[in-house]
């Protein structure tokens, strides 16, 4: 419950789950509750392990939870008085049913808390391919995008949710333009190879448009590590939720300067510390295993949030 005299920092967090290694909410819980957030969490589908092709492992095992049994969950937690939440966090859904749902509870949730947050990840795929079904793509545009207040898409998710290119800084801001015109106020493209790019130099665009139409919009250039991660955007997604909320509605552009200098120091440390039997995978699918994240070991640089890089504005009105 929230103590009087505090800002209510409660999180639920809807994604999916691995037994071994850290990708969605293995990803997101752990950073969330070092920065202060208490975190419920529903695993919308449990896998034995990341499921990254590589020659080295078999199919992973897996456990997915139905759109009916989120709904007797949500039902639970409101039954308790339970149901105030700050924010709600989704990511990974592999069902056209439970993505409905979820649009359901998040609608639910806004009316015991009409200042709720709603961050989406809307994860549709990377690198040219889906992760997931396809017409998941309409169902995030009719009935997710418009109650989401964030979302946190990479660059196959933009062009996917939109239908327009993107791989220049002018179309990428056409492309994002779409989004609002959507629903969400806050778009962050958590990372983008940009034509005008030398390659090793990815970037992250953060645009907010207010209900005026006033936007401001920022870029962050950092360099790309030559490996293959897995719970990157997980882990992303969650920081900027954490930090936007630190650092106030208004400092987006310190929220990613923090999330993604934390990352950038978490990938660091991984590498450095990859076990010999996990060869580093260098940026080719189906090679080897990709090394797992090294989260509890990188508390430190999880919690100070210190900044490497800094966000440059494009453009506000």
């Amino acid at each position: 419950m929230e103590v009087a005299g505090e800002k209510l920092r409660r999180v639920l967090s809807i994604q999916s789950h691995v037994v071994s290694g850290y990708v969605g909410n293995k990803a997101a819980v752990f950073p969330l509750q070092l920065l202060g957030f208490e975190v419920d969490y529903v695993n919308s589908v449990q896998f034995s392990n990341h499921t990254v092709p590589c020659a080295r492992w078999k199919r992973p095992g897996r456990s997915i939870l139905d759109s009916e049994n989120l709904k007797l969950l949500m039902d639970g937690i409101h039954a308790n008085n339970l149901s105030r939440y700050s924010h709600v966090l989704t990511g990974y859904v592999s069902s056209e049913s439970f993505l409905k749902q979820i649009s359901t509870e998040v609608k639910r949730l806004k009316q015991v808390n009409p200042d709720l947050r709603y961050h989406c990840d809307p994860v549709l795929g990377d690198h040219g391919e889906f992760y997931v079904p396809e017409n998941l793509v309409q169902i995030y545009r009719s009935h997710v995008l418009p109650i989401a207040d964030v979302i946190t898409p990479n660059d196959f998710e933009v062009r996917m949710l939109t239908g327009l290119p993107c791989d220049t800084l002018d179309n990428t801001l056409e492309a994002l333009n779409k989004l609002h015109d959507i629903g969400p106020s806050t778009v962050v493209l958590s990372s983008i190879h940009l034509l005008e790019n030398p390659p090793d130099i990815l970037t992250l665009i953060c645009s907010c448009r207010n209900a005026k139409g006033a936007y401001w919009r920022s870029r962050l250039d950092f360099p790309k590590l030559e490996a293959v991660f897995t719970g990157t955007g997980d882990l992303f997604s969650a920081l900027f939720l954490a930090w936007s909320s630190i650092c106030g509605l208004n400092s987006c552009d310190e929220a990613c300067e923090r999330a993604v200098s934390s990352i950038h120091k978490v990938l660091t440390f991984t590498l450095q510390h990859n076990s010999s039997d996990h060869p580093v995978n260098n940026g080719s699918m189906g090679k080897a295993v990709p090394p797992e994240l090294k989260l509890i070991p990188s508390k430190e640089f999880i919690e100070k949030g210190d900044i490497l890089f800094r966000a440059k504005l494009i453009d506000c009105n």
